[in-house]
């Protein structure tokens, strides 16, 4: 199954706070079709506090980052669509290629280490927890 690693609290928010709708990247995706989000090893606390302060001008409150999974699976969505934004709306940043993603699902945690871009992680190792 393809996954995408992603740093916290991002990738809590795309599983547990709406932010399926969008993920910003520096690249296009034409894959459809689910992937795991994989939550990164690594986030400073400056990186935190950064997300931190966006998501509460948008409403949203996240926990704190020695609560975040770090370095597993965390869940599950579905890429539906991708598009290149000028502009910033919602969870979208501006001159960023909006990942547009749907049916958010989590699933306990499974370790792994991630990989830059989209990677493979082998089904025997997570069907079980994705079915």
């Amino acid at each position: 199954m393809k996954a995408l690693t992603v740093r916290q609290p991002w990738a809590w928010a795309i599983i547990y706070a709406n932010k399926d709708d969008i993920e910003n990247r520096g690249w296009a995706i034409h894959y459809r079709g689910d992937i795991l989000i994989h939550s990164a090893k690594g986030c400073t606390k400056k990186e935190y506090l950064q997300a931190q302060e966006f998501c509460q001008s948008i409403g949203v409150s996240i926990p704190e980052l020695d609560s975040l999974s770090r370095g597993e699976i965390i869940g599950v969505v579905r890429v539906v669509g991708c598009q290149f934004s000028e502009t910033a709306a919602s969870w979208g940043m501006p001159q960023q290629f909006h990942w547009h993603l749907t049916n958010p699902r989590a699933i306990t945690p499974i370790p792994y280490i991630g990989q830059l871009g989209l990677f493979d992680v082998p089904d025997e190792l997570v069907q079980e927890a994705v079915a």
